[in-house]
């Protein structure tokens, strides 16, 4: 028969692993799985992007989930962060210039908490030893001595003034509103009647006098407030000594420790100024007025501003930091600012309250984030964008700008960014930020490309046995043996549809060591073998196949009409796949095309009630070029065809039936019937060549179950393209059918190929003079195109009464 030579061999549907290839008898025999398994591409592309130091270098890890992009970067980051250097401290300080703006000090690491320590050691140090200066003997005696200098000073300029005022007939006398000068008389002051009968040249010598002697007062008056302000800052000077040399011992060892740290030293040069001019806090307090009653505290004053806030403590961490952010919202990422209700509902806060977002934690190192989860948090994206582009890291409150009244807050100093960001991320996440985001391409300019399936090698093949047994070991589960590792490979490259592939989604993988496992122990087996993943891989298509057995049951009692016998004209079996969630299912669709007299062209009846896509739509509209190439060599083709999936309620995507539409489209124009016991799929092209389509494996066991529901006679099969043979990974049931000769597969490159298996009937190649074999589909096909072409002629030609009226028209046109 000549459709034979299309078959394809049975040693040819699947991969079969041999796994006497491999040189253990159990995973408990391998060692641990180090690295990657494949993705050789992306590998360079990490090490590129933790290669390069310049800025806007960050990387976006695109791929799939489950293909190992976490666990790779984990590994990678891992080795090279030990090598790294480890970042320094960070701390942040009260700036006592402004205090809402405190300061950040960097310090090298492990030094924050030592800096912390050191200035609690300074202010116990400094709270005990002032309070003991201003109490000993020395500074009372030095504190005495001023004070009776000035005292001394003011006796003796008050003394002066009453001399004189007494010579020239005055008294300095003190009075509620303060010190005046009264006039004298036998040493008693004048009462009111003695004055006005004084005469008028004596009354005004006296009130020249007097006012000579005021003004000597106010000078004088002067002249002591002058003695007390130089007594106040000599008192202050002396405390100023006193308190520098109670502060110094404390102060000069630190600077002198943190003297390579400029920064530092100028923070505890402020502290130094700060004391010294806050001395009175350090000195005993006195207890508050009591009120019978109530005890009232005592004030103690708050020595807060000479803390540290430790911000970042890296003195446990070796190379550099790897954080993995699993929730980047704003304040995870960038920190915030913590606040104390008070009594009242008062909320206060100070530098102490600055807590550090994952950014600060891994400055200096690495910070890997989802992409997804980023781009869903508010403003986390556009502050992240904000730091690389500036190169610092800012704490603020990111609802600010949206409040009606601002906040008094703390503006922390900004620390500069030094850290690598990864993003992880599918692929259509990666486009859309390539192409929607301006800013994305300036500060992601490395992608790494996590492919999903990897070339089957024998490294590979290795590499998952590996993969095995770490995952058996780390999670105490049963042991694969040879056979269970070879099973597992098998059904890796049918995940991926590929002989010569296999799956690199490993989080699915893993998913299925695990069952196998629990599969083995139910039936009490040491190791896993083929048949225990066999056993697995029925289960968890047993627990997703609902929808599939209700569909089966559909076409075995004859409600969705589906022949497996005989022959019609105008009518085949394509195959579709249904994709529920997780699951994939292949299922027969019967397709019939009519041909009939008119001008119509092709109709495609899915598109007309808007029930196909636009693939499928292309898919039918190729067909009208091909049937032009082929046979509107001569004439014109005038003809109208539709094409229809019967029992379709649903919508229809993809071109991989238009191959077959056409095969229908050929039988009904040559009147010559299809086998209903082949189901075919593959895609056309305008040439005729048929190209290859997915889910090969999933349509052929489809429509195989059918024929075995209706019973298989050993003529049924399926037609695929040459080019899908590689693509073949069938289960053991259809391999075994296809043995024993009860079911066939074809692979075909050309229509022509195709309908000479259908019908029995050669396809025709188009000789030198452009005719066509006789007997030929296509020779059948053109002769009734050329008979419909004939016929409408007549309905088109002009009746001899009509030429009449166009003549008699003519001439009196004329």
């Amino acid at each position: 028969m000549t459709a034979d030579k299309f078959k394809i061999a049975p040693d040819k549907l699947r991969w079969e692993c041999d796994e006497s290839g491999f040189d253990f008898e159990t995973t408990e025999e391998l060692p641990e799985l180090e690295g990657t398994i494949g993705q050789e591409r992306a590998l360079k592309s990490l090490e590129f992007g933790f290669g390069i130091t310049e800025c806007g270098y960050n990387l976006f890890l695109a791929g799939e989930a489950g293909t190992g992009r976490s666990s790779t970067i984990r590994n990678m980051l891992k080795k090279l962060a030990k090598e790294q250097p480890t970042p320094t401290d960070w701390c942040y300080v009260y700036n006592f210039k402004d205090a809402d703006l405190p300061l950040s000090l960097a310090l090298p690491a492990g030094k924050g908490v030592e800096l912390e320590k050191d200035m609690k050691e300074l202010l116990e140090g400094v709270k005990s030893d002032i309070p003991k200066a201003l109490d000993s003997k020395d500074y009372e005696n030095h504190k005495a001595a001023v004070i009776d200098e000035y005292q001394g000073k003011n006796g003796e300029l008050f003394a002066a003034l009453e001399k004189e005022a007494e010579e020239r007939g005055f008294s300095l006398q003190r009075t509620v509103s303060g010190l005046v000068m009264v006039p004298q008389k036998d040493d008693r002051n004048y009462t009111q009647e003695e004055y006005e009968a004084l005469g008028d040249e004596e009354r005004q010598k006296l009130e020249d006098t007097g006012k000579e002697l005021t003004e000597k007062l106010n000078d004088l008056l002067r002249m002591i407030r002058e003695n007390e302000k130089e007594t106040k800052e000599t008192l202050g000077k002396l405390d100023r000594e006193l308190g520098l040399s109670a502060v110094g011992r404390h102060i000069e060892p630190l600077k002198e420790k943190y003297g390579d740290l400029e920064k530092v030293v100028k923070y505890l040069d402020s502290v130094q100024e700060d004391i010294l001019n806050n001395l009175e806090d350090f000195k005993p307090q006195q207890q508050p007025p009591q009120i019978p009653g109530i005890r009232m505290p005592r004030q103690e004053p708050s020595f807060e501003r000479y803390g540290v806030n430790v911000f970042v403590d890296n003195r446990e961490t070796t190379g550099a930091p790897v954080v993995f952010e699993q929730n980047p919202t704003y304040n995870n990422l960038f920190g915030r600012i913590e606040n104390v209700i008070q009594m009242g509902g008062v909320a206060t806060t100070n530098f102490t309250l600055i807590k550090p977002g994952a950014l600060h934690k891994a400055n200096g190192g690495y910070l890997i984030i989802d992409a997804r989860e980023v781009l869903i948090n508010p403003f986390a994206w556009d502050a992240l964008k904000r730091c690389v582009r500036s190169g610092e890291i800012k704490i603020e409150d990111a609802l600010e700008q949206y409040r009606f009244m601002t906040f008094v807050s703390l503006k922390p100093e900004p620390i500069p960014l030094r850290a690598k960001i990864v993003m992880i991320g599918s692929p259509w996440i990666y486009y859309l930020l390539f192409h929607l985001e301006p800013d994305y391409r300036k500060f992601f300019k490395v992608k790494a490309d996590f492919d999903s399936r990897v070339g089957r090698t024998p490294e590979i093949m290795r590499d998952y046995a590996l993969f095995v047994a770490t995952h058996c070991k780390n999670e105490k589960l049963v042991p694969f043996d040879r056979s269970g590792v070879a099973g597992l490979l098998e059904h890796s490259a049918r995940i991926v549809e590929d002989q010569g592939k296999l799956s690199s989604q490993f989080m699915e993988i893993a998913d299925l060591i695990r069952e196998a496992s629990y599969w083995a122990n139910k039936e009490g087996r040491g190791t896993v073998t083929r048949e225990i993943v066999k056993k697995t891989i029925f289960e968890k298509i047993y627990r997703s196949n609902r929808v599939e057995e209700r569909l089966q049951e559909l076409f075995e009692d004859g409600t969705i009409l589906c022949d497996t016998e005989g022959s019609e004209v105008g009518q085949i079996n394509g195959l579709s796949v249904m994709t529920i969630a997780d699951y994939m299912f292949g299922r027969p669709s019967r397709v019939t095309a009519r041909v009939y007299l008119g001008r119509g062209g092709m109709v495609n009846i899915e598109r007309e009630v808007k029930l196909s896509g636009p693939i499928h739509d292309k898919g039918v509209l190729i067909l009208t070029g091909y049937l032009g190439g082929k046979f509107a060599f001569d004439k014109p083709l005038s003809f109208s065809a539709s094409i229809c999936f019967e029992q379709n309620y649903e919508g229809v995507e993809g071109d991989s039936a238009s191959s077959t539409e056409l095969y229908a489209l050929l039988s009904s124009l040559s009147g010559v019937p299809i086998k209903q016991g082949i189901a075919v799929t593959g895609s056309v092209n305008q040439l005729g060549k048929i190209q290859p389509i997915g889910g090969v494996n999933y349509k052929i066991e489809g429509f195989y179950a059918v024929c075995k529901a209706k019973g298989l006679t050993g003529e049924q099969g399926v037609i695929i393209p040459k080019s899908n043979e590689k693509h073949l990974m069938l289960n053991d049931e259809v391999t075994a059918a296809v043995r024993e000769g009860r079911f066939h597969i074809w692979s075909v490159e050309t229509i022509d190929q195709g309908i000479e298996i259908l019908t029995g009937v050669p396809g025709g190649v188009q000789q030198p003079d452009l005719s066509f074999p006789e007997g030929s589909i296509n020779f059948l096909a053109n002769k009734r195109l050329q008979e419909m072409l004939e016929q409408m002629k007549k309905f088109t030609a002009p009746t001899e009464g009509q030429k009449g009226a166009k003549k008699v028209k003519g001439k009196t046109d004329d």
